[in-house]
């Protein structure tokens, strides 16, 4: 059969990799793409966002499957579309996107089904935002905006005039657009972050391999939340007993809450988890496969991902056995473009990515790069992702920053430390 993956970024990127390698598909088709997707699938020029343009592909070229990467199409109901044109959807419909649409919803239905989470209060008003704010004796505080914000809506602040003036920005001059209409302030939650990834058919939970995450833009854990700097795995602090009490005090009534509340979940659930003194506490939930632990996981994914993605769509994973996964780490290193997680600046020639691909057991993944005559050039905030694996974490981290030196553009910049703390305590 046809898969369609739809997207064009470097989670999309892997997953095409990934699909390409089943025998299930006949081809893999992606929209609209990326110069990385073409060389493993057939890229059409149809954006995620245009639901009437993607049925009609799915009609015309009897396209039985689709994977919808990006949560913005989720979020707007595409699975749901798609579905009723008779297309077998990995992805939730709108109502199950909603974990991830609205900061809100999750918290309440965290709330509403006893799974453990920060204390959180929301706000329509940025006066009682603030008045509450300034009341707070306790800091930091966490201000996240409610709607999507491609990873750039959550705000850790360390004063009340800090937070109130993230407030002011996000909505009174609406820097996130509608993101900011409503805001969620909640208790701030120390400890290691983890990103735990499920795949969800309405009854049946098979839980990943976790992935960690570098959220700030520079080493240290410093500067502004982005989309994802870097990530690694395995991810040595989550061990099986805790991935065991993840399941039991977590995933399952994450399952159990969306059935009670009539909501037929298929796809990837994604958790942000923060690793608490007091035990796992939800930080959010998305209704993707994240951007960039997607590329980690699929590296590192030793089984055909085909029969688990057409199984979750069809509502049979509990049919399938545990996935196979390869023992050794993978590190994924970002490379972003000058301005990123501003404005940044686009259409730099991109070079080396040859030589960076002969390193042993690296691939890259694009994202924010096109084609522009005879060169790829970038065009986005997180250009690409280099991928390695290794041994353990020091051989991976030394793979992945080898091939990323080889790679060149005006702007170039990444963190520096993506593992090296794991690594450390490693040695």
């Amino acid at each position: 059969m046809k898969v369609l993956v739809v997207g064009g970024g470097g989670r999309e990127h892997a997953l095409a990799w990934k699909l390409a390698q089943s025998p299930l598909f006949s081809e893999v088709v992606c929209a609209p793409g990326n110069p990385g997707t073409a060389k493993v699938a057939r890229n059409v020029g149809i954006a995620a966002s245009d639901t009437a343009k993607l049925v009609h592909l799915c009609r015309h070229e009897k396209i039985e499957l689709a994977v919808i990467g990006p949560e913005e199409p989720l979020c707007r109901g595409l699975g749901d579309e798609l579905r009723a044109a008779g297309v077998k959807v990995f992805g939730p419909g709108a109502s199950g996107a909603r974990l991830e649409g609205s900061k809100l919803f999750a918290k309440e239905f965290l709330t509403r089904h006893r799974i453990p989470t920060a204390a959180f209060r929301r706000f329509d008003r940025s006066g009682a935002a603030k008045a509450y704010l300034e009341s707070c004796a306790q800091w930091p505080q966490v201000v996240k905006a409610d709607g999507l914000a491609s990873g750039k809506g959550v705000f850790v602040t360390q004063d009340a005039r800090e937070a109130c003036a993230v407030v002011d920005a996000v909505m009174e001059e609406r820097r996130l657009g509608d993101a900011g209409t409503s805001i969620v302030v909640e208790e701030h939650l120390i400890g290691d972050e983890v990103s735990v990834l499920a795949m969800v058919d309405g009854q049946t939970i098979c839980v990943f391999e976790p992935v960690m995450d570098h959220k700030q833009l520079r080493d240290g854990d410093a500067g502004p939340n982005t989309g994802g700097m870097g990530v690694y795995s395995p991810v040595g602090v989550f061990t099986q007993r805790l991935q065991r009490q993840v399941e039991q005090n977590i995933l399952i009534p994450t399952l159990h809450g969306l059935r009670q509340d009539e909501i037929d979940y298929r796809g990837i659930l994604f958790v942000g988890l923060m690793l608490t003194d007091a035990g796992p506490r939800v930080l959010e939930y998305n209704c993707r496969f994240g951007d960039p632990e997607c590329q980690a996981a699929m590296r590192r994914l030793a089984s055909d991902l085909g029969p688990y993605v057409l199984a979750t769509a069809e509502g049979r994973l509990g049919e399938l056995e545990p996935p196979q996964w390869d023992p050794r780490a993978c590190v994924g290193v970002v490379g972003a473009a000058e301005g990123y997680p501003g404005e940044v600046r686009r259409g730099d020639v991109i070079s080396g990515l040859e030589e960076a691909e002969q390193v042993a057991d690296v691939v890259v993944f694009y994202a924010g790069v096109k084609r522009s005559a005879s060169s790829l050039v970038t065009d986005g905030g997180r250009v690409l992702c280099v991928t390695a694996l290794g041994g353990d974490l020091n051989q991976a981290r030394t793979s992945a920053y080898s091939a990323f030196e080889h790679i060149r553009w005006d702007g170039k910049f990444a963190r520096r430390d993506i593992g090296a703390r794991r690594a450390a305590r490693a040695r």
